[in-house]
C-alpha cells in the first residue's frame, strides 16, 4: 500500500473507496500535518483522456481553494502512473453520515449547511467550473460543524454527465438533474438542482425521488411529479413546498438563478410561516394581559383602603365608652365624683348620665361618725371653714367655686349629713 502514494505522504490509511478512485489518510512528512489524498482508480489509469481530464479538473479545483466553504487543495501530481490530489483532512465526516445517523435535520442547521454549500457552488460557477456531483457524501464537515465542498470537477472528469457511463451513475443517481439523466451536458443549473435535492433530504430525511433502483430513480427525475416536503415531514410549513418545487423544476431555466437565491427563498418561507404562527399572535396577547392586570390591582388596593377606613369608623362607634374616655377622661373624673347633672353641662362627649337618685329615698343614718375620723376626699384636704358635723349648715346659698363645693358636699355625704350635702351638689 505504501507505493500508492509518494514517499512524502507517510503511513497511508484508506478511509473511502468509490467508483472513480480511493481516498487515503496520510501524514505529510514535510509539513507535519494530516492530509487526505485522492487517487484515481487503477482501472482508469491507462485511459489517457481520463487521466488528463482528472489532472485538469484537479488544477481547477485547486484554484478554488480560497473560495468560501471549499476544501483546500494542497498538491496535485501523479505517482506510479496514477494522478492524485492532496487536500485538507476533515475529521467531522459528511452530511451523508449525519443523515444516516440522525435523519431529518433541524431547519436552522439545514439552512446553515445549505448556505455554506451554495456559497461554494456559486463561487465555482463564477469561475466557470461545474461540480457535477453535488451530494451529501461530498459535503464534508469540520470539527466545528461547518461544511466544506469536496470533489470539484472529479465527477465530470470521469464522465458523470452521461447516465450510460459505466460505474458513474449507481452512486449518484439520486442527485442527477433531469438533463444529466437524459445524457445532456451538465451546467450550473444542474448543480443548483442537486442542491435542491440535498435541501429536500436534509429537511425530510428522504430523497424526493427515491426508488428501488438507480435507473428508476434517474427516470423519476425526468418524469416524476415533485412531492411536497411538508407531507414527508409534518413539522415543515406548506410554504416550503413551492420553493422546493421551483428548485426541482424539470426545465433548467425555471430554477433559481443562483444557489444563494434558493437558500434565501427557503429561509423567507420558513420565516413567513413562523411569523404567522408565532410573531404575529403571541406578543399581542402578552401586551393585552399586561395592560389589564395593573388597573385591576390598583382598584383592588383602593377598595381595600376604603374598606379599612369604613371598618375603623364602625369599630370606633361600637364602644362609646372607650371613645369618651379617650377624648377627655380627666374632665369626667375631676368634676363628677358620682353620677350627677354636672356631666351634661361640662362634657358633651360623655355618655348619657345615669339618673340621679332621689334624695328622699336615701336612708337616714342612725348615727353619724365624727367628721374628724373620715379621711380627706381625693387629693384635696377638707376646707378649714367647714362647720362641725353637728352644726346645721346656714340656710343661705353656698358660695365658692363648683369644684370645692362639690368636694365639700361629697365629704358631708360620706359623713352621713345628706341634708347639708345636697345644696352643695
Amino acid at each position: 500500500m505504501t507505493e500508492i502514494l509518494p514517499p512524502r505522504y507517510r503511513q497511508p490509511e484508506r478511509i473511502a473507496r468509490g467508483g472513480m478512485g480511493e481516498i487515503y489518510r496520510a501524514e505529510d512528512g514535510v509539513l507535519g500535518r494530516i492530509v487526505a489524498v485522492k487517487v484515481l482508480a487503477e482501472r482508469f489509469a491507462d485511459e489517457d483522456a481520463i487521466r488528463r481530464r482528472f489532472t485538469h479538473e484537479a488544477l481547477a479545483a485547486a484554484r478554488l481553494s480560497n473560495a468560501p466553504s471549499t476544501v483546500t487543495i494542497f498538491d496535485v501530481g501523479e505517482h506510479d502512473g496514477r494522478p492524485y490530489i492532496v487536500m485538507e483532512y476533515l475529521p467531522g465526516g459528511s452530511l451523508a453520515d449525519r443523515l444516516a445517523a440522525e435523519g431529518a435535520q433541524p431547519a436552522g442547521r439545514a439552512l446553515a449547511w445549505l448556505r455554506q454549500t451554495g456559497a461554494a457552488l456559486d463561487a465555482a460557477h463564477a469561475a466557470g467550473i461545474v461540480h457535477r456531483d453535488v451530494k451529501p457524501a461530498n459535503l464534508l464537515l469540520t470539527d466545528d460543524g461547518d461544511v466544506r465542498v469536496a470533489d470539484f470537477g472529479i465527477a465530470s472528469a470521469v464522465g458523470l454527465d452521461s447516465f450510460t457511463a459505466a460505474g458513474t451513475v449507481l452512486g449518484t443517481a439520486g442527485y442527477l438533474s433531469p438533463e444529466q439523466a437524459r445524457g445532456e451536458q451538465a451546467t450550473p443549473a444542474s448543480d443548483r438542482y442537486a442542491l435542491a435535492i440535498v435541501a429536500f433530504e436534509l429537511l425530510t430525511g428522504t430523497r424526493p425521488f427515491a426508488m428501488d433502483s438507480p435507473t428508476a430513480e434517474a427516470a423519476a427525475h425526468v418524469q416524476g411529479p415533485i412531492p411536497n416536503a411538508s407531507e414527508r415531514n409534518p413539522e415543515l410549513p406548506p410554504e416550503i413546498d413551492a420553493v422546493l418545487a421551483q428548485g426541482l423544476a424539470k426545465e433548467p431555466d425555471r430554477r433559481f438563478a443562483t444557489c444563494a437565491d434558493l437558500v434565501h427563498a427557503l429561509r423567507d418561507a420558513l420565516d413567513a410561516a413562523a411569523g404567522k404562527t408565532t410573531v404575529g399572535a403571541v406578543p399581542a396577547v402578552e401586551r393585552q394581559r399586561t395592560r389589564s392586570r395593573i388597573p385591576l390591582l390598583a382598584a383592588a388596593v383602593a377598595a381595600l383602603a376604603l374598606g379599612g377606613v369604613a371598618l375603623a369608623a364602625v369599630l370606633g362607634d361600637d364602644d362609646p365608652g372607650e371613645s369618651a374616655a379617650d377624648s377627655g377622661p380627666q374632665t369626667v373624673q375631676t368634676t363628677v365624683t358620682l353620677a350627677g347633672t354636672t356631666v351634661v353641662e361640662t362634657v358633651t362627649t360623655a355618655p348619657d348620665p345615669e339618673p340621679e337618685p332621689e334624695p328622699t329615698t336615701a336612708p337616714e343614718p342612725t348615727t353619724a361618725p365624727p367628721l374628724t375620723t373620715e379621711p380627706p376626699p381625693t387629693t384635696e384636704p377638707p376646707p378649714t371653714t367647714e362647720p362641725p358635723a353637728t352644726t346645721e349648715p346656714p340656710p343661705t346659698q353656698p358660695s365658692g367655686d363648683p369644684s370645692s363645693l362639690n368636694d365639700q358636699g361629697f365629704a358631708l355625704m360620706q359623713a352621713g349629713d345628706y341634708d347639708a350635702a345636697l345644696p352643695l351638689l
